[in-house]
Formats: structure tokens, C-alpha cells, sequence
């Protein structure tokens, strides 16, 4: 009996020992047990997936890597999110608009996410944002282009880290008026869907303003992910133009300009597209030389010289032997800038995991800087990123091998992104008012 009360009695001293290890850890690191959980959503399949949305999700991976291992330069050297571990749940975003709401719902109620980060196409942008708010739950939009979000809607969950699409063809027109390029006729040719339709409207009333007396001829708009572009392509060339323009990316790209090259369409029309970077590297010597193309940003070879800048481009080549474009350079501003955010509301609530509403407060007219330079929350009530972006020419580096760009001009945030409260169009209508360009 004496010997069972002195064994019971050892437990209970272990126990309590026990509670007091746990106590005196939690004292010391509050927030080293919790996690904040990242619903990821990007194209995983699909013909967006290859060029676009594995290279974004492979941003993702080997960016919160290093944020977990306090391995990224200040201000993002904490471990994790102020040493809360992230978590991330990556989601497949094909499969059109209401398979995305779905999926949204069940990030939110089913894996517990604190936050959903994602979405390339601008129709399924439109139709999640409206959900998350309606939820109350924290949304970080890291691409889609379309202008409509912020301008048709006031939202208090909802941001976008990335400039939008009349950035993008604000800049292509200033940039041919910049290289005194003779335009006198516009041929178009863009996806049939929200961003395209946003594309054409900002580039041709962009050329109206700098390029008055230019007209536009051919505008073919192909379905997306149609794949065969023979019957456009020879409306195209039966009447060349001076300028033709295309917003289209992803496979749908590729596929027009492999279709599109061998015929001697961009030998005869001088062509501008305002989101390529990313076919690049998979098309390798097949790209045509001297394309006017941009990046939707500072992105990749565009992306200017910086400390920052060095740190994710040997990041990501180092994991994916291969240099990052747009899409994972879209999505780690997008997770740099949550990341201040979710630490800025820590540190006002005293080092606890903060609320969502902690969190969009303090993403709300924030700035900071990423590889492709400063990001201003400054429009759509300061949901809104404006940031600067630049626009170049390709060329084949023979001792490269490689297709490398040439006569690249910079352009700011506030040169190529309307002021707050106007909307894209009307500024660009109205001849860019309060732009400041150098």
C-alpha cells in the first residue's frame, strides 16, 4: 500500500510538472503552437497551368518555406507570420467561376483557413469576391486583371496586391509614343472574356489619347482556350496594321504565336503584348524577336535591380531551376504584404493572433516593398495595389540561348495607374489627369 500511494503521489508531481512546462513554454512563445492557414488558388491543370499557375504555386512553396524558417530578408525575417507557422492548402482553381465559389466556401468553413490568397482569371475574381465578403472572411486577390473589382464594389475583406489590367495598356501606348513608333491602324486580338474585354477598351482609348488620328481595323476575339487560331490569324494578315495588340496569356498564348510566327504575322505589324513574360521560357528561340511585351508588372527580366530582388530571383531558380516570371513574383507580393499586415495587427494587439478584422485594417492603405518594387495600396479605399511596372523588347541571345529583353523603359506607379476615385476609364478618356511620369 505504501508503495502504491508513493507511486500515485510520483504522477501527480509529473503532471503538474508537466502543466508548468507547458505554462512556462506558452509564457514564452504564445504564438509558437498556433498556425495561420493559407488557402492557396492558382490553375493546377488546365491550359493556364504550365505557364502560369504551377509556376505561382511553386512561388508560394518556397516563399512561406523561408518565411517559416526566418530565412527571408527584413522586414519579412520573422519566423512565420510574428512565429505563428503558416500553413498552406493549395487549391486547383480550374474549372470555371462557380466550381471557384464552392471551393472558396469550403476553405473557409471546411479547412479553417485564415486567409485565402489567389485567382488568375478575372471572371472568377468577380465571382468570389462578393462571397468572401459576404462571409466576412479575409480574401487577398494576387492577380486578375479586371478593374471591376474595386471600382463596382466597396469591400472591407477583399484586397488585390497587384495593379490592375489598365496599367498594363496604359503603359504599352506610352511606350510606343516614347520610341516615336508610327501607328496609324490597330489591329486587336484578345481573349472573349472580362479581361480581355477590359484589355481592348484600355489599350484602344490609351492609343486614342496619344495616338488621336489611328484607327482600328481587325478585332478578333477568340473564346478562351479555344487552341486553334488559324481564322483569326488570316483576318489579321488580309489587312495588316500597324500595331496589333493582345492581352492573351497562358496556353492560349503560346498557341497563337506558334500559329501565328511561321505565317509572317509578326514580320508584318509591329505586335504589343501587355502580358507575355511567361511563354518566354517555354518557347524559348520560338518567340519572335522584337515584341513589345510586358510583364503585368516589374517581373522577371523586367524586374529592376535590387537587394530584394536578388534574394527571390536565386530563391526561386535555385528550388525550379528556372528564373521566376509574373505569376510567382504577383504571388509573393501578395504573401509579403500579408505578412506585415497579419504582424502589423500582432503588434497592436499585443503579440496575439489577430482577428480578421485586426488584419484588414492594417492591409488597408498599406505599402512595402517586393522584388518588383514598391506595392500601394492606394486605390478602391486603399484595396487596391498601384505599382510601377515596365515595358521592353525581345531579343535572342545567341551566347545566352535564351530570348532576353532589350530597350526596357520603367515607368511609375502613379505614370501608369489612375489617382483614387476616378475610374480607369474615365481617366484614361479624360487624357490621364494627375499622372506623373519622368
Amino acid at each position: 500500500m505504501k508503495s502504491t500511494r508513493v507511486m500515485q503521489a510520483a504522477l501527480r508531481t509529473s503532471r503538474l510538472l508537466a502543466v508548468a512546462s507547458c505554462l512556462s513554454l506558452a509564457q514564452i512563445s504564445p504564438a509558437a503552437a498556433e498556425e495561420f492557414r493559407i488557402g492557396i488558388v492558382s490553375f493546377l491543370s488546365g491550359q493556364a497551368a504550365d505557364s502560369f499557375g504551377v509556376p505561382a504555386m511553386n512561388g508560394a512553396k518556397v516563399l512561406i518555406e523561408a518565411f517559416n524558417q526566418g530565412k527571408a530578408p527584413a522586414p519579412y525575417n520573422k519566423p512565420g507570420f510574428g512565429g505563428i507557422t503558416i500553413v498552406p492548402v493549395f487549391v486547383d482553381e480550374n474549372g470555371g467561376a462557380t466550381k471557384q465559389v464552392q471551393e472558396l466556401r469550403n476553405l473557409y468553413d471546411r479547412e479553417n483557413v485564415d486567409a485565402v490568397v489567389g485567382y488568375v482569371s478575372s471572371g472568377d475574381c468577380l465571382a468570389v469576391a462578393p462571397v468572401a465578403e459576404e462571409m466576412k472572411k479575409l480574401l487577398v486577390l494576387y492577380d486578375c486583371g479586371t478593374p471591376r473589382i474595386f471600382e463596382e464594389a466597396s469591400y472591407q475583406y477583399v484586397f488585390r496586391t497587384a495593379s490592375h489590367g489598365a496599367m498594363d495598356n496604359v503603359a504599352a501606348a506610352r511606350y510606343l509614343k516614347a520610341r516615336n513608333t508610327k501607328v496609324e491602324t490597330i489591329n486587336l486580338i484578345n481573349q472573349d472574356y472580362a479581361w480581355g474585354h477590359d484589355s481592348i477598351k484600355d489599350f484602344t482609348l490609351s492609343m486614342a489619347v496619344l495616338y488621336p488620328n489611328a484607327k482600328v481595323q481587325a478585332d478578333q476575339r477568340p473564346k478562351f482556350g479555344a487552341g486553334q487560331y488559324g481564322t483569326e490569324i488570316s483576318q489579321l494578315m488580309t489587312q495588316p496594321a500597324d500595331v496589333t495588340h493582345s492581352s492573351m496569356w497562358g496556353g492560349d498564348l503560346q498557341a497563337m504565336i506558334l500559329q501565328a510566327s511561321p505565317r509572317g504575322m509578326f514580320k508584318k505589324s509591329q505586335m504589343v503584348l501587355t502580358a507575355a513574360d511567361h511563354v518566354l521560357i517555354p518557347l524559348g528561340d520560338k518567340m519572335p524577336e522584337g515584341v513589345v511585351l510586358g510583364a503585368r508588372g516589374a517581373y522577371g527580366m523586367l524586374a529592376p535591380k535590387s537587394a530584394l530582388n536578388d534574394w527571390w530571383w536565386n530563391l526561386y531558380q535555385s528550388r525550379w531551376n528556372v528564373y521566376p516570371v509574373q505569376a510567382p513574383y504577383r504571388m509573393a507580393q501578395g504573401l509579403m504584404g500579408l505578412k506585415l499586415a497579419v504582424e502589423k495587427a500582432m503588434a497592436a494587439n499585443r503579440g496575439k493572433k489577430p482577428t480578421t478584422e485586426q488584419i484588414a485594417a492594417a492591409l488597408t492603405g498599406l505599402e512595402w516593398e517586393s522584388p518588383g518594387g514598391r506595392i500601394k495600396m492606394a486605390l478602391g479605399g486603399g484595396h487596391q495595389a498601384i505599382q510601377p511596372t515596365a515595358i521592353g523588347i525581345t531579343k535572342w541571345d545567341a551566347e545566352k540561348r535564351m530570348m532576353v529583353m532589350k530597350d526596357i523603359q520603367r515607368f511609375d506607379a502613379e505614370c501608369v495607374n489612375p489617382p483614387p476615385n476616378i475610374k480607369a476609364e474615365d481617366w484614361i478618356k479624360a487624357g490621364f489627369p494627375g499622372a506623373k511620369c519622368k
